[in-house]
């Protein structure tokens, strides 16, 4: 059950003096249910009031306030002349005279009763009746605006458990992708390591069985010049395996035609037109032919640059 904050219990404390003085009866409750108890929970201030704060009655029908439960609202000008209230247990303290209302919670719930009581037939009171029930109203508008404050309390404590959750679920998906990082790092270098393994055994391999071939083979076209050239080429595409090419070196050749691609290797080596045509046995003219060619294709038709300093910058 909510409790009632200090600073709203003072002020039904002004509202139940109020209407003690404006009704002109001793006693102005307000009287707080837990079933099947019904205690005090409000009183006016007067010095003879025949009811202290946390007094306690259970509920039945001899009692004032189970009328008022039952019925919804309840006067009893004079129990004395009353069958019903002749022995109630307010009688007990000399209340004859009572009017009352019930108060409830803003979900329909009962939380007590709101009444004025007096020892004899009071007309002033029985005047104020509308009064009395205006004032049930505000104290039950003060019940809503607790309940309303709480549940934001409520929701205010929820989103923040939220908060602190996801907060939560953050610095542990951080450690979880910081930890896949260093696994990645840690693959990574493996990977380049077996990479740089890998290279420097082709290289053991080139150089322990492939170069000693190579130097036989040299020795048996001696004099035969088209045969040293791509031998030489050979040799240098070996030599190249383990070293990337560039991206730009890539896109070019990708671009050239088998007969270009050897032709610029050879520009690349220093070999001029009438070279490269006597190696391939071809005339100047196709060699020139196919030099146009790749220099259209690399952009130096514009630029007038070299064709060999462009083909060596992009190794």
């Amino acid at each position: 059950m909510l409790n009632i904050p200090k600073e709203t219990i003072n002020n039904w404390q002004r509202i139940v003096n109020l209407i003690a003085r404006l009704a002109d009866v001793p006693a102005s409750l307000v009287m707080r249910t837990h079933t099947p108890e019904h205690s005090v929970f409000v009183r006016n201030d007067t010095a003879d009031h025949p009811y202290d704060v946390g007094l306690c009655f259970r509920l039945n029908e001899k009692l004032y306030c189970h009328g008022v439960l039952e019925q919804g609202e309840l006067v009893v000008e004079d129990a004395q002349y009353d069958p019903r209230w002749a022995d109630n247990d307010d009688m007990e303290h000399g209340m004859s005279f009572y009017v009352g209302f019930p108060l409830y919670w803003p979900d329909g719930s009962v939380f007590g009763t709101i009444c004025v009581l007096d020892s004899k037939l009071n007309r002033r009171a029985l005047m104020f009746r509308e009064g009395l029930k205006e004032f049930a109203r505000v104290i039950e508008a003060d019940l809503k605006l607790l309940v309303e404050a709480d549940r934001r309390v409520q929701l205010e404590r929820q989103l923040q458990e939220s908060l602190d959750q996801l907060e939560t679920r953050v610095e542990e998906r951080t450690a979880e992708l910081e930890e896949a990082n260093i696994a990645l790092r840690v693959l990574l270098q493996s990977v380049e390591r077996s990479r740089d393994d890998y290279d420097q055994n082709i290289m053991r391999q080139i150089k322990g069985v492939v170069a000693p071939t190579f130097a036989k083979l040299r020795s048996r076209v001696t004099g035969n010049d088209a045969a040293l050239v791509y031998l030489d080429i050979l040799e240098e595409n070996l030599r190249s395996i383990t070293v990337s090419m560039s991206d730009e070196k890539r896109d070019v050749f990708e671009q050239l035609t088998p007969s270009e691609q050897d032709i610029a290797q050879m520009i690349m080596r220093g070999q001029t037109t009438k070279d490269i045509a006597q190696v391939l046995s071809r005339e100047p003219s196709t060699i020139e032919f196919h030099r146009n060619n790749i220099r259209k294709k690399l952009g130096l038709r514009k630029t007038g640059q070299n064709l060999r300093t462009k083909l060596r910058s992009l190794q």
